[in-house]
């Protein structure tokens, strides 16, 4: 297997630990939540407003496992199970962006992910 097809696999592993994970928390969301949430990552792809080089380092930094990790940590140590989910539910995210071979961005453009070409 290819460097990359770890990293995918990673990413499922990760996706497939972390969904879970947030659903134990009971954070007691309404079912219409989840959907949400687990896309609101995705609302950093705004950064690429102001261009490739700014929105390539805002998507990136949504798109760290450690900010997942970050806000689950910051769950724990408060006490707050949605928080605790809402970090879960962000490294869900990530995990299946990457298993997608979505990766981290390059400046150069959107398609250019450290998994390669988005389409290729």
């Amino acid at each position: 297997m290819t460097t990359i097809g770890w990293q995918r696999l990673e990413g499922a592993l990760v996706f497939a630990a972390a969904l879970p994970l947030a659903g134990v928390t009971q954070p007691g969301w309404p079912l219409w939540v989840w959907p949400l949430a687990l896309l609101a990552p995705d609302l950093s792809m705004l950064g690429y407003i102001a261009g490739p080089r700014i929105g390539a380092v805002i998507y990136n930094a949504a798109h760290l496992y450690a900010a997942g990790l970050l806000l689950a940590l910051i769950g724990l140590l408060a006490g707050m199970p949605a928080l605790i989910a809402a970090g879960a539910i962000w490294l869900a995210h990530v995990g299946i962006d990457r298993a997608l071979g979505y990766g981290l961005k390059a400046s150069t453009s959107f398609q250019d992910t450290h998994l390669g070409r988005i389409g290729r």
